[in-house]
């Protein structure tokens, strides 16, 4: 009951009128990012981080409006999907299988509906998974020690792909470009200087906010100066009735709790992310249910199942963050950088030394998928609209937004020019089609890998083996090793065409 009495404590915390206008504002600026195709949560985040530092919010303040964006953004990316057949970010990708379909049928609105109600329970149910598994982790978490937080630590990186990963190779350059960077300054054993190249402004190394919002924010300004001009006009898309019936509500809500319960245990997996909680919650459902061939032609099931996935699986990404302070996917990457920027350290003492701010976080969270829920189904007119709004008015904010805020934050001139560097390296990674995230983990984690590793060996006088010592590290680096390993069999197992395919290409009539 310790934790229902401390959930408690974080709705006092929570229930303020700032904190509460915060999170309505989060909500709505979330579903308006996600919606917006390209955007998704984690470019929302973190275009939103120097807004949260110029308005001087306190940490627990802070962090509501930014989770509030994260949990707006994952219901916002259904609307671009299910309306106009384009994801808002990768995990809605399952939503456009059965929503758009529905969208040509007529039942748009009917289809945004079930969405919605469906992130709704995932959501509800993953905070509440949250609030038992998150405290309950912190125990297990006492039992780490250098070697094991090593060894966690590679778990993130090897993971970090997830299932869905079409490239490991391109996975791992972009984490050794992250711990490359996150090695510059200075030493922090013997003081010694580190590819600083007698910059000043190097020596306390690369501001991880700078690093963020130029590899994600200004490198989508880049995309869009790439391809400007061949933005085509959109249409409005015919939404009809707005309120599902309560027969397909009915229908749809053993798929619901079902992919919620798939989508939590997915995102709590360190790298899985909302993209694996949406590809299992689909793929199960349809395994079990689909009996009539109707999943793919428009079934409001198809709709609810990756919808409820990937909303739980948001929220199971924030047990590790919060209880081992190892981010569960890219938007709690992102969300993990705020926290050590606010000058807390998420693991195992943030629920003893902070208990405020994780406890009304959590409570924030409630609040805010009510909000959510309330708002998404009156507002689908608005947030319609906001689909047509052309990139090219979009992207001179996001722009202004970015330069505005960091040089609020740190007041440096210099810090604009490495986040412009960071911009154009994020454009050359993107069409190289490497990943970022594994880039800003590199750079958050960095430092904590190489102090953990320099204890191990002190502690063993040099001896290597003593990374392997405990049960507990020999379990985080056969699950590291697994993990990198599976997406690359997984990934030819599914490239490899079936016989009948084959057969059929062979006897296909060339003309």
């Amino acid at each position: 009951m310790d934790v229902l009495g401390s959930l408690a404590d974080g709705f006092v915390v929570a229930f303020t009128f700032q904190n509460l206008l915060l999170a309505l504002l989060g909500c709505f600026l979330g579903t308006v990012m996600g919606a917006l195709p390209g955007l998704g949560p984690s470019n929302g985040v973190a275009i939103l981080i120097p807004l949260a530092f110029s308005l001087q919010l306190d940490p627990t303040a802070a962090l509501i409006l930014l989770t509030s964006v994260y949990y707006g953004a994952m219901y916002g990316g259904r609307i671009s999907s299910i309306l106009l057949n384009i994801p808002g970010d990768e995990p809605a990708m399952m939503t456009t299988l059965d929503g758009y379909p529905m969208t040509q049928q007529g039942r748009g609105g009917e289809a945004l509906a079930i969405s919605g109600i469906a992130s709704f329970v995932g959501a509800f149910f993953a905070t509440w998974g949250l609030v038992f598994l998150a405290p309950a982790l912190v125990s297990v978490a006492l039992l780490f020690g250098p070697a094991e937080y090593f060894a966690l630590f590679t778990l993130a990186f090897a993971t970090l792909g997830g299932i869905a990963s079409r490239n490991q190779a391109k996975a791992a350059l972009a984490a050794a470009i992250g711990l490359a960077i996150g090695t510059v300054g200075l030493d922090p054993q013997t003081g010694t200087q580190r590819f600083t190249f007698g910059e000043v402004h190097l020596f306390d190394g690369i501001d991880f906010l700078v690093a963020i919002v130029g590899l994600f924010a200004l490198s989508e300004v880049f995309v869009f100066l790439e391809h400007r001009g061949q933005e085509g006009e959109r249409k409005n898309p015919p939404v009809g009735r707005i309120t599902p019936a309560k027969g397909m509500i009915w229908r749809c809500t053993p798929t619901m709790l079902r992919t919620s319960l798939l989508g939590f245990l997915a995102g709590v997996l360190p790298g899985a992310g909302a993209s694996l909680g949406s590809f299992i919650a689909y793929s199960v459902e349809k395994k079990l249910v689909d009996r009539e061939g109707t999943f793919g032609k428009g079934d409001p099931r198809g709709v609810a199942a990756p919808e409820a996935g990937n909303n739980a699986a948001a929220g199971g990404a924030l047990v590790p963050m919060l209880a081992l302070g190892v981010p569960g996917s890219g938007t709690t990457a992102v969300l993990l950088a705020m926290l050590l920027a606010l000058n807390i350290t998420p693991g195992p003492l943030l629920f003893t030394n902070n208990p405020d701010v994780v406890w009304g976080l959590i409570a924030a969270l409630f609040i805010g998928n009510f909000m959510l829920l309330a708002m998404n189904i009156p507002m689908v007119g608005l947030f319609v609209r906001v689909l047509l709004v052309p990139t090219r008015y979009l992207m001179p904010v996001v722009a202004m937004v970015s330069f505005v805020g960091i040089y609020g934050i740190s007041g440096s001139s210099f810090d604009l020019l490495v986040m412009v560097g960071f911009g154009v390296m994020g454009w050359i990674l993107r069409k190289l089609d490497v990943p970022l995230v594994p880039v800003i983990l590199g750079i958050l984690l960095g430092g904590e890998m190489e102090k953990n590793l320099r204890r191990a060996l002190t502690i063993s006088d040099g001896d290597p083996t003593a990374l392997l010592a405990s049960p507990l590290s020999i379990a985080l680096w056969t699950i590291a090793v697994a993990g990198f390993i599976a997406p690359i069999v997984i990934g030819r197992i599914a490239r490899r065409p079936k016989r009948g395919d084959t057969a059929a290409e062979e006897g296909a009539d060339p003309d």
